[in-house]
């Protein structure tokens, strides 16, 4: 009886794991998507001297300086000596942004206002504790 259990139970398992979609993505569809992050990683950084990055391409090339011109299908970076290279967005392995936005800008702003008040504050009571 055990064994006609368990026999009936491993078909079961079986069965259910055959019946299951293979959700693997073909390579073309991993190049897209990888392609699609990269560019929606550069147009938060935006263009110009302050969208300062990183990039590593598939062929092993390291690119570092600023996002000068963004277009649908690439990018280009330009260096500080000022050599411009277009990249395509399938052919970065990775890529790295430098700067940071205005809301984080503004949080870093107000923590340091809050901790010089807080400052002031503690100094004016140690002094007039007496």
């Amino acid at each position: 009886m055990l064994k006609r259990i368990c026999s009936v139970m491993l078909s079961a398992l079986l069965l259910q794991a055959a019946a299951v979609p293979a959700f693997a993505a073909t390579s073309p569809e991993k190049e897209a998507k990888r392609a699609e992050k990269v560019r929606t990683q550069l147009s938060k950084l935006g263009t110009g001297r302050d969208a300062r990055v990183k990039v590593e391409l598939r062929d092993k090339t390291k690119l570092e300086g600023y996002v000068s011109a963004a277009d649908a299908d690439t990018f280009t970076v330009t260096d500080n000596a000022g050599k411009s290279t277009t990249v395509p967005y399938p052919q970065v392995k990775k890529a790295q942004g430098n700067n940071l936005s205005t809301g984080a800008k503004i949080a870093i702003g107000a923590g340091i206002g809050a901790a010089v008040t807080l400052l002031i504050i503690w100094i004016f009571i140690a002094t007039h504790e007496d």
